[in-house]
Formats: C-alpha cells, sequence, structure tokens
C-alpha cells in the first residue's frame, strides 16, 4: 500500500526563546502527517531528522516518482512504525532548507534573507518549537518520540525538556554529545564553506551566488564519516575510475571513491543551504545534556521518566556503540526501564536508514509493545 505524503505548514506568531538568549517571532514550521490520531489522542509519534533530512519521513508525494520520504523503508502501513495504528508526525526544524523558516527566508526586520544574521539554534530550540507545534495540533502527549542521529538528540532532549508529555523514546544511532574528533570534522567541513569566496560572510543570495565548492567539500567530509571502511572496501576498493592504467594526475579524478565523493558533493550542493549547514553542525555541537550537572550523564537524565529504546550499529565509528550504552547505563543508574540492541551490520552510520532485517525486527517489536498499551 503507498502512503501518500502532503506537506503541510504552520505560522507562529509569539516569539519563540532561544537557548542563545535570542529570539525567534513570526517563523513557519513546515510538517507532515500520516496515518490518523485515535479518539484519545493516544497514538501519536514524533519523528526527528538528522542533518540533511526534512519532515517528509516517508510516503511518497502525488505525481512524484522516487520522492520516497527519508525513512520509508520504517514508516508506512504495516512497517515497523505502523501508520496504520500510528499518527505519525514529522516536523522540519528551525534554520533548515526545507520549508520550515531559515537563513534563505526574509528577516522581517530587513526584508533580505537572513543569511548569517539568522539566530544560533540549538536541539533544545528545536524540541521547543515542536512542541509548540504539538500543542497546535491538539497533542498533549506522544505515545513515543524516535529519531537516528541527530534526531536521536532530538528524542533524547525530549525526555528531558517534556518529561510528562513523552512516553517512549527510540533513540537510533545517537550519542549524548559529541566527542572532540566529531566536532573536528564539523568544523572543517565549516571552514570549507566559510572560505569559499562565494559565501560572502553568510549574505551569497544578495550577491546571487552559492559557495557549492564548499558545500561539496563539506559533503565530501561528511559522507566519509557515514561509511564504514569495510562498505567502502567492498564497494570501491582499490578501483580506477577509467579502466586499468594509472594516469599519472594530481588534479584529475583516479580512483572509483573519490568519482562517487565528488558526485556525493556535487548533488548536496544543488539542494542543501550553506548557513543552514553551519547551524545545524553547530547544534551538534552545542548538544551536552550532562553539561549542565558536572558533566554527569546520570544526573542529567534523572529527570526522565520515559522508557527506552537504544540502538547501536557495529561498525558506525561516528556514533560507535559504546556512545548508545553510556546513555543505556546512566538511565539504569535512575532505574528507568532500558532494551538495547547492538546491529552487526557493515553499513557505518548509515545503518540506521537502511534495510536491515534484525534491526526492523527490533523496532517493531518495541512498537508493537507501545500499541499494545493503548489498545489494551
Amino acid at each position: 500500500m503507498t502512503l501518500n505524503a502532503v506537506p503541510q505548514s504552520m505560522h507562529f506568531d509569539a516569539p519563540l526563546a532561544l537557548q542563545s538568549g535570542a529570539s525567534m517571532a513570526g517563523y513557519d514550521l513546515a510538517y507532515e502527517t500520516y496515518g490518523r490520531l485515535n479518539a484519545d489522542r493516544s497514538n501519536a509519534v514524533l519523528v526527528c531528522h538528522a542533518l540533511n533530512a526534512s519532515h517528509h519521513v516517508a510516503g511518497v508525494y502525488e505525481g512524484q516518482p522516487g520522492s520516497e520520504g527519508w525513512w520509508d523503508t520504517m514508516i508506512g502501513p504495516g512497517k515497523p512504525l505502523d501508520t496504520e495504528r500510528f499518527f505519525v508526525i514529522g516536523v522540519n526544524n528551525l534554520g533548515s532548507c526545507f520549508g520550515s523558516t531559515g537563513p534563505m527566508h526574509a528577516n522581517p526586520a530587513t526584508g533580505r534573507p537572513w543569511g548569517a544574521d539568522f539566530p544560533v539554534v540549538t536541539v533544545e530550540d528545536w524540541v521547543d518549537a515542536q512542541a509548540r507545534l504539538l500543542d497546535a495540533l491538539g497533542i498533549a502527549s506522544l505515545a513515543a518520540v524516535m529519531g537516528g542521529s541527530l534526531g536521536g538528540m532530538q528524542a533524547l532532549s525530549w525526555t528531558l525538556q517534556y518529561p510528562r508529555r513523552v512516553r517512549h523514546a527510540a533513540v537510533i544511532a545517537s550519542a549524548p554529545n559529541l566527542t572532540a574528533e566529531n566536532i573536528a570534522f564539523n568544523e572543517v567541513a565549516r571552514r570549507a564553506i566559510v572560505t569559499d569566496p562565494d559565501f560572502h560572510g553568510g549574505h551569497f543570495y544578495r550577491h546571487g551566488v552559492v559557495p557549492k565548492r564548499g558545500l561539496r567539500i563539506a559533503r565530501m567530509i561528511g559522507h566519509i564519516t557515514y561509511l564504514s571502511d569495510d562498505v567502502m572496501n567492498e564497494k570501491f576498493g582499490r578501483q580506477l575510475r577509467d579502466g586499468i592504467d594509472l594516469r599519472y594526475t594530481t588534479q584529475d579524478i583516479e580512483f572509483q571513491i573519490e568519482s562517487y565523493l565528488r558526485y556525493q558533493g556535487d548533488k548536496f550542493s544543488e539542494y542543501f543551504d550553506a548557513n543552514t549547514y553551519l547551524l545545524i553542525t553547530r547544534a551538534l555541537d552545542y548538544f551536552d545534556p550532562a553539561r549542565a550537572h558536572g558533566g554527569s550523564l546520570a544526573k542529567a537524565l534523572a529527570t526522565a521518566t520515559a522508557d527506552f529504546l537504544l540502538v547501536s550499529f557495529t561498525t558506525d565509528w561516528r556514533f560507535p556503540p559504546a556512545r548508545s550504552r553510556e546513555i543505556a547505563k546512566a538511565l539504569l543508574d535512575n532505574r528507568r526501564r532500558v532494551s538495547y540492541a547492538e546491529i552487526d551490520a557493515p553499513h557505518g552510520h548509515d545503518a540506521f536508514l537502511l534495510e536491515d532485517a534484525r534491526y526492523l525486527a527490533v523496532v517493531r517489536a518495541y512498537f508493537d509493545r507501545i500499541a499494545a498499551e493503548f489498545s489494551a
């Protein structure tokens, strides 16, 4: 059964207070919903997106072949998160470039694109904005909140910011904060963008250009961290792009892996916004709920009351299993109910987006249990 997706948008006039001390007024949030809200509104599930994804989590747009949502393997009729039982909401985060108010939109104070003047946003700010949308939809509590990678950080933050509104949380391929190595990757990617001559201090819109060179390099760097060494070796190895002879060049593409990375960079630079990339990677850097508790994650998670599912993947070196186990230990230290699955999968960090029978079975079993609670 094909799930038809319909983009929606909601405007908010009331200012949203941000963690930085700034505020955001007169903003829009793009979102999509799937399935039906039951009579007592107890079957709502919020799905939070990662860096370059959006509110389009599942289904297809009518008349647009190939427009499947980014988590279509996970969400839909008869799928692990079954839209015949759950009402699923996907929200595009503030500062993104897929419909919600972001740097490319007009700053009401100037009438020109926000550009680099768009306020810095955090995971906590996104959660507050999502909560406002749920309020407007008449949803007081969530059966579950779910996300992978950066989306998993948002799911974790939901359990801390709004503990009484979340009954379950599925945190997949995520971490309680970034390591120094991950912050370093983000910084190199950001420097690639801001040093592109077409960046113009973040106000490239008014110059009619896009810092594509920087975006390409940023995506190439990021993409390396999403794949495992095994997958890259299996898919590309040391294969040359053209035949079997070396061309002895330092400027042109020689190896298949180089061609693949350049293709990914080119594609990304055609649709993603440079200022959005800076904002979202910085939000990743800033997320650290333990920071306000002397570095103790157990103390930070003491206010969480939700039931948790944590999933990690053996070859994910960006957010390795040890990071999920940190969250599990902190929750168990607080006597919270935690299910943990470590999936042996070869695909690296991207495994959370891919079809894997064991992974999907774990998530299906978790949502079966949640459905039994509100169906009883």
